[in-house]
C-alpha cells in the first residue's frame, strides 16, 4: 500500500535557482524510508551496492535504472561489474543531496523488491 509520503510515488521536480542541499539530519530521516541505502561519508550523496547472479541481470538492472532516470530527469553516478552495480545519487547542480535523489532511489528499490 502506498501512502502520500511514499517516496516512490513522488516525482522529481526541477530545483529553484536558489536551492541548497538538504541537511544531514533531513537526509538521515529520508534514508529511514530506503532499505539498503546509506549516506556517503561527507554527506553529499547516497549509495547502495546491488548484487546479481550474472552479467545479464546486472545489465537488466542498469537498463531499468536508465528508464527511471530518464522519466524523472535525474541521473545517478554508477559503476558496474559482472554481477554488481554501485549506484550513487547526488544533485550535482547544488553540490549535495536533494529530495530528487531519494525519490529516484525509492523508485529503484520499488522496481527490484
Amino acid at each position: 500500500m502506498q501512502t502520500k509520503n511514499d517516496l516512490s510515488s513522488l516525482h522529481c521536480n526541477p530545483l529553484q535557482d536558489d536551492a541548497s542541499p538538504i541537511s544531514r539530519e533531513e537526509a538521515k530521516t529520508c534514508l529511514t524510508q530506503l532499505k539498503g541505502w546509506g549516506l556517503v561519508e561527507d554527506g553529499s550523496a547516497i549509495s547502495q551496492r546491488f548484487g546479481f547472479k550474472n552479467f545479464y541481470e546486472t545489465m537488466t538492472f542498469i537498463n531499468a535504472m536508465a528508464w527511471i532516470s530518464n522519466t524523472q530527469d535525474h541521473h545517478p553516478d554508477f559503476s558496474a561489474g559482472y554481477n554488481h552495480c554501485l549506484v550513487n545519487y547526488t544533485t550535482h547542480e547544488i553540490g549535495g543531496l536533494s529530495k530528487n535523489d531519494f525519490i529516484c532511489a525509492a523508485r529503484l528499490n520499488k522496481l527490484f523488491q
